[in-house]
């Protein structure tokens, strides 16, 4: 005869890991995207300096203008659109949610935190990492080489004139390992806003962000970036629940983000990309 043995329910939900988005010091909220679904910005070219004229008599001078030939500046326009407008459905039974650990809000919160954010973050650092400034050709980075060759994007971000405070560094947890191995961190302490925020340590004055290579492109190594370079807009957030619905029992749950990432031309030198072989 067969004993049936007692099972007994947690009322704990198995769920996977997750992290909350480092982008927000990676990037601006520069621009306004209210009432409009894509912001123009204008880029004006400059000019030369001139030999200002001190003296002139008049004769045989070609300008009219002592501080040279008069020139109209160029005034171009880049548009940014949101691409991006998703959204989410799901149903928890009326049954489920009484019998089970299941409630609306708990579920939501982890939709957010295990799909949205991914999406957004994976949405940011591509399009850093496609309109970087300076791309380095792939290399195997080690532990004896790793420092040297942020150094080296460090130094190409000091010529193309990028502020050199507010500088990020994104790694790997593999990159980061290296980078403990070979250098010791600087000895600054990382306030509490800025661990909440993820940075982990700072390397020649740059913030440095470890990110899972699941939410990064490909041959990830790492990048160099100032937050005025990248712009990562949230038009919309829209998240419910809806008890009873006609065509459900239980709990209806939506959400729909509209979000997208500019890398403006302009500032585009503020980024430098190191991938791997």
């Amino acid at each position: 005869m067969s004993i049936e043995l007692t099972k007994k329910y947690s009322d704990k939900v198995d769920d996977l890991f997750c992290q909350e988005s480092k982008t927000s010091l990676l990037t601006n909220s520069d621009y306004d995207w209210s009432g409009a679904h894509s912001v123009v910005v204008y880029k004006a070219s400059t000019v030369p300096l001139n030999d200002y004229k001190r003296n002139s008599n008049g004769v045989n001078d070609s300008d009219i203008s002592r501080f040279g030939k008069i020139q109209d500046l160029s005034l171009e326009t880049e548009e940014m659109l949101l691409k991006h407008d998703k959204s989410f459905i799901f149903n928890i039974d009326k049954l489920d949610e009484e019998e089970t650990a299941l409630e609306a809000e708990e579920r939501l919160a982890r939709e957010i935190s295990d799909v949205v954010i991914p999406a957004l973050d994976q949405c940011v650092y591509k399009t850093m990492v496609d309109n970087s400034g300076t791309k380095a050709e792939a290399i195997e980075l080690t532990p004896s080489n790793i420092y040297e060759k942020i150094l080296e994007g460090s130094a190409v971000l000091d010529e193309n004139l990028v502020p050199d405070t507010e500088r990020s560094l994104v790694v790997t947890p593999g990159v980061y390992a290296m980078l403990k191995k070979s250098v010791v961190f600087d000895n600054v302490d990382v306030g509490v806003e800025l661990r909440q925020r993820g940075v982990i340590g700072i390397l020649d004055g740059m913030n440095v962000i470890k990110v899972p290579s699941s939410r990064l492109p490909e041959k990830f190594g790492f990048m160099l970036s100032h937050p005025q370079a990248c712009t990562a807009p949230v038009k919309l957030e829209d998240y419910g629940t809806y008890d009873d619905q006609p065509l459900t029992s239980g709990t209806l749950v939506t959400g729909r983000i509209c979000y997208d990432a500019f890398v403006l031309d302009n500032k585009k030198k503020g980024i430098y990309y190191q991938p791997v072989i």
